[in-house]
């Protein structure tokens, strides 16, 4: 099963440290935005494989926007 993770503050992309086809275990950093001054970790929440990332450094994102991909273990 697919499972988007999104974003959980407006800010930017600050870092992206995982890579599509990587397998990630559950609470695995995928990426880290910034805002107000803060890093913000987007966390897995089950374990899977980054099948996308939706999102580059330094873009700007929403709460709630989709930033990546998982294919969930099954």
């Amino acid at each position: 099963m697919r499972t988007e993770l999104h974003a959980d503050v407006t800010g930017a992309v600050w870092k992206i440290i995982a890579s599509v086809g990587d397998e990630l275990e559950e609470g695995a950093t995928v990426m880290v935005l910034e805002s107000m001054k803060m890093e913000i970790p987007v966390l897995v929440e089950d374990a899977g494989t980054l099948v996308e990332i939706l999102v580059e450094e330094g873009q700007s994102v929403v709460g709630g926007q989709p930033v990546a991909v998982i294919e969930e273990s099954s």
